[in-house]
């Protein structure tokens, strides 16, 4: 479809009206942590996940799991990570890896939305400036990835003979075959064929990972694609505001509010109030179940909570990750999940998986507060769970985390803080 002209004033009058109540059970059913997980989850399961929230974001920090590995058990259950590194490794590859949210898997048609993204990169990519400076570089890694491709950039360095600096900062270590890698990477050339085990990226030339058939398709303009990523956005969040459309796939704010008003005059999105926001709008199709039994923990990278106005402005929490801050200055902890209980974050816990042991370990749980909560109703669907009952879920939840993930137990670390591990040590299973 060809791009409406920019700037056109719209009128965007408010529909109906969605309580907060509603609106929560529209967002955990958009991203599909309210259905039945499946006995036996294949690559059709996943694929269907994929398709529901649009993206995986990654990240390397494995104290517990890597992220989007967490992302899929919150919605799959217990499953074969093997069926990540297949659905990103080989041919045809339903996954591939770009800058979306962060760095993300993403299926490979979104891969070709972001080409505009690339030919940012391609004219503003810092490493793209001063490699212009040693064409000779660029060409040798070229040449490498086509003659050995998929290569690591450690069989790189050894191919050039090019020597890693310390470890001092981020990203200014690397080694020029490493930088020229990375913006080979970013404006599209090559393209991350899979995973290694220690999680490094092995690049190929990108018409070897990407399937042919999208290859062989037209690229959108860049409107277009802004408004097709503001569409899989809007999916994926059921009720949203441009704020939050913007940051699922990192877009400028200005383009997704001109796509959103696009989206609302063919009948994509609807413009509805929800109590205490500025503005909303409603995915067509979007799910609004009377009630929701979800039960998930959620990653720190989850889509569920992925802008953190959000996160507060519709379930009370205010969520931070603090894997950066100081240890004496964490409040609840390393590596914190939040858990959904119906349609509530009704609690967060600190978790680390100690595969010496044997074990899952719970370093910190805190529960939410209930007066936080806007729009919460006092008996009903939507009402608070009691807190025995939100340790006795909590307790089941982690149980079958600690089974996915190859542990024996649960158990309480010898340090554990927060309010709520009175109430988990009296409903986790007994040792021995």
């Amino acid at each position: 479809m060809a791009a409406r002209p920019a700037g056109r004033a719209r009128s965007l009058r408010p529909g109906r009206t969605l309580t907060v109540g509603q609106a929560r059970r529209v967002a955990v059913a958009a991203q599909g942590l309210d259905r039945p997980r499946p006995a036996a989850p294949t690559m059709a399961h996943l694929q269907r996940v994929i398709a529901r929230i649009g993206l995986l974001q990654i990240d390397s920090v494995n104290v517990l799991a890597r992220a989007h590995l967490l992302t899929l058990f919150s919605r799959l259950g217990p499953y074969d990570v093997a069926l990540v590194d297949r659905a990103s490794g080989r041919a045809p590859r339903r996954l591939v890896e770009f800058w979306a949210h962060e760095a993300s898997y993403l299926p490979p048609r979104t891969y070709q939305l972001l080409r505009w993204r690339m030919e940012d990169y391609r004219h503003r990519d810092h490493w793209g400036r001063e490699l212009a400076h040693h064409p000779e570089i660029l060409a040798a890694v070229r040449d490498v990835v086509g003659e050995a491709g998929p290569v690591t950039a450690s069989q790189v360095h050894e191919a050039l003979g090019h020597r890693r600096g310390p470890r001092e900062h981020w990203g200014w270590n690397w080694t020029p075959a490493k930088r020229a890698l990375e913006h080979l990477f970013n404006i599209g050339e090559i393209a991350a064929a899979g995973r290694t085990l220690q999680f490094e990226r092995a690049y190929d030339l990108t018409e070897r990972v990407l399937p042919g058939d999208v290859l062989a398709g037209p690229v959108p303009a860049r409107a277009d694609a802004v408004r097709e990523l503001v569409a899989i956005a809007a999916r994926a969040h059921g009720v949203a505001t441009v704020r939050c459309l913007a940051d699922y796939f990192r877009l400028p704010v200005a383009a997704t509010a001109v796509a959103v008003a696009d989206l609302v005059e063919d009948g994509a999105l609807e413009r509805v109030h929800v109590p205490g926001w500025k503005e909303a709008y409603l995915a067509a199709g979007a799910r609004l179940p009377r009630r929701t039994d979800a039960r998930a923990l959620l990653a720190p990278f989850d889509p569920l909570v992925f802008e953190r106005r959000r996160v507060r402005d519709l379930w009370g929490m205010h969520y931070r990750i603090e894997i950066y801050t100081p240890a004496a200055r964490r409040r609840h902890g390393y590596y914190v999940l939040p858990f959904l209980l119906g349609e509530h974050l009704v609690a967060r816990v600190d978790l680390k998986a100690d595969r010496q042991a044997g074990a899952l370990l719970v370093r910190a749980a805190h529960p939410e507060e209930r007066d936080a909560v806007p729009g919460l109703v006092r008996s009903g669907a939507g009402a608070w769970p009691a807190r025995g009952a939100v340790a006795e879920q909590l307790a089941a939840a982690l149980g079958e985390m600690a089974g996915w993930l190859g542990l024996d137990d649960v158990r309480l670390d010898g340090e554990a803080h927060g309010d709520l591990v009175p109430d988990l040590a009296r409903a986790l299973p007994r040792a021995g």
